[in-house]
Order: structure tokens, then C-alpha cells, then sequence
């Protein structure tokens, strides 16, 4: 990493921002072609490492590029703000953020209590509530449903300095 003073090394600090976001995007190759997708999330961290879950349709660009090449990068991203330093000068803007950039592999999930289980994350990820959620079998079956266990993930932060709190944006 070039910044290495806006590296991010805590494993806490870097599950707070996966945490605090809603939206991860998952980059894919094509042959020769990138592609990136935004998706919802669900994740799961412990000895095993991290694990996001992902769901949706059983076709499409994206399931017939990870069935071809698994490996996947993934990106979440937050604490968005404009510092514009108290000038006017183009150069002298910057940009508040925290980020998570990781490499893993996308595994397809079938059994319908896995995906239950993958699901369970998703929803308690997305909604914040912490309970147990119920899925009828026909919507399991309906679903295509994926994971990526990380290989490795790092992250980056600039924060505002507490005297000058970012524009929103």
C-alpha cells in the first residue's frame, strides 16, 4: 500500500466498515474483460476468516462469468466526505472514505438449509435486526445464492481531522 498512514491493520476497525455498509461490489473477469457489479451483502467473520454471502437470479452476466472464473475482487466503501480545505482551488479538494478491497473465490451454495443459512446473514446484514428469518422452500429453490470467502482483504481510511467535519456529499 502506498499510504501506508492510511492503512488500516485492525481486524475490528476493518469489520466496522464491512459492518457500517450496505453495498459491496464485486469485480469479475470475462475472458479478458472486467466487470463490476454492486450487490447487497451479507457476511459472517470468525477462525475461519470472512465470508459474504450474496443472492439473485439463477441467470445472468454475472453467474455465467463466476461459473466460469471464480476469483473475484471485492470492494465496500463508506464515510464519504468533500474536504474542501477552506479554499477554492481545484487542487486543494479532497475526499473523506474507508474502504475494504479484498480477493477471494465465489463458491455456489445448493442445499436449501445452507442457503437458509447464507440468507440469514444477508437479512440480518441488511436489515440490522438481529433474529432468526424464515424462507419458504419454493423462494429457495427460486434463488441462486454465493459466497466469497476472502483470501485477503486490507483497508484504507481518511478521516477528517475533529476540527473540520466533512460536507456531506
Amino acid at each position: 500500500m502506498r499510504r501506508k498512514d492510511r492503512e488500516i491493520t485492525g481486524t475490528e476497525e476493518l469489520l466496522a466498515i464491512i459492518r457500517a455498509n450496505k453495498v459491496c461490489r464485486l469485480g469479475m473477469t470475462d475472458d479478458d474483460q472486467p466487470y463490476v457489479v454492486p450487490l447487497n451483502y451479507g457476511f459472517e467473520f470468525d477462525s475461519g476468516g470472512l465470508v459474504l454471502y450474496f443472492h439473485g437470479a439463477g441467470e445472468g452476466k454475472k453467474i455465467g462469468i463466476l461459473k466460469k472464473n471464480s476469483r473475484v475482487c471485492f470492494e465496500i466503501d463508506g464515510e464519504h466526505g468533500l474536504d474542501a480545505a477552506g479554499e477554492k482551488a481545484a487542487c486543494a479538494y479532497g475526499f473523506y472514505f474507508a474502504s475494504v478491497i479484498g480477493f477471494g473465490n465465489a463458491c455456489f451454495i445448493d442445499g436449501e438449509a445452507e442457503k437458509a443459512r447464507a440468507l440469514g446473514f444477508l437479512m440480518k446484514h441488511q436489515t440490522g435486526e438481529d433474529r432468526e428469518f424464515g424462507f419458504a422452500p419454493e423462494h429457495l429453490r427460486a434463488v441462486t445464492v454465493f459466497k466469497v470467502k476472502a483470501l485477503s482483504f486490507t483497508g484504507k481510511r481518511r478521516a477528517p481531522p475533529p476540527e473540520r467535519p466533512p460536507l456531506s456529499g
